[in-house]
């Protein structure tokens, strides 16, 4: 449920050592600074959608709160694309290609995005002949579509505001000892639930 992906959310939060749990005071992990997430990386992915999906940690986070509002097909199809667009072999670009359009925008598509008839048609006119940039107007339409509506509620809700808490407000008196400083431990199990 949403409010249980809150508090795997919140929990990424805490660096390993800043909390001394009854069950595990034994071993602590150690975290490299690169495996953490600084409220400054946070803060940058409210400047644009580009720098959240464009960040590993802030696609699994956006990809949790779409799930959360039943409409992460829009960021399934926009990493799709991406992905698509690395094709190296023109041999795999055809079923790669068809494989995208059965799945997104076909009629009987099983996670159908919302593509305007005139948009919709001219990607189905660019499967006759895939190349590299067959699905650029559609996913730059479904990207323009996250960045007005989704991305903005994404950043008024608790998937983004918990990560920018003040520090402390992570984690409760009864599971902390010391104070602690936020950070986003990229080996969670937490953060491969949210993706």
């Amino acid at each position: 449920s949403a409010k249980d992906m809150k508090h795997r959310l919140g929990f990424l939060l805490q660096k390993s050592d800043s909390c001394d749990y009854s069950s595990s005071q034994g071993k602590k992990e150690k975290i490299s600074a690169s495996q953490r997430l600084s409220q400054e990386e946070v803060r940058k992915w409210a400047d644009s959608l580009e720098n959240l999906i464009h960040h590993e940690r802030g696609l699994a986070a956006f990809r949790a709160f779409l799930k959360s509002e039943y409409s992460e097909e829009n960021i399934e199809f926009w990493v799709s694309c991406e992905d698509y667009k690395k094709t190296k072999s023109p041999a795999k670009l055809s079923p790669k290609a068809r494989k995208i359009y059965d799945e997104f925008i076909s009629v009987q598509a099983t996670k159908e995005v919302n593509l305007d008839s005139c948009t919709r048609e001219k990607t189905s006119h660019n499967m006759l002949e895939p190349t590299l940039s067959c699905f650029d107007e559609a996913q730059r339409k479904i990207f323009t579509l996250m960045e007005k509506d989704s991305y903005r509620r994404f950043l008024k809700s608790p998937y983004y505001l918990d990560l920018i808490s003040p520090p402390g407000a992570g984690c409760g008196p009864e599971n902390c000892k010391r104070n602690h400083t936020h950070t986003l431990d990229c080996n969670s199990n937490i953060i491969s639930q949210c993706a």
